[in-house]
């Protein structure tokens, strides 16, 4: 009883924040009337030119570029050591020892 009594105080007064008060919700429409066109708020460099790579671009992708390439390649490599391969591999030695008897 006193759980419910406070989650539902605690939605009464999450209703009462909504933001219908002229500064709008988060999801709310806004007050742009359209798109600018610019992506992350980036202005496009003029035409004919391209776009200069910031100092942090580089090392940011070229890192995520080998990690992927080291994943790739180390857990590819991995040994296989899964209970079933091992004894898989103890039942078939068992089963020639058998035979050779």
């Amino acid at each position: 009883m006193a759980l419910g009594g406070v989650v539902r105080r605690a939605l009464q007064s999450r209703r009462g924040r909504g933001g219908h008060g002229g500064g709008g919700s988060w999801f709310g429409p806004g007050t742009q009337e359209r798109g600018n066109g610019v992506l992350f708020n980036e202005t496009p460099p003029p035409p004919g030119q391209k776009r200069k790579w910031e100092d942090w671009e580089l090392p940011y992708y070229a890192t995520g570029i080998l990690t992927v390439v080291l994943l790739s390649v180390g857990l590819s490599a991995k040994p296989d050591t899964r209970i079933d391969t091992w004894a898989r591999k103890q039942a078939l030695e068992r089963l020639a020892a058998e035979e050779e008897e």
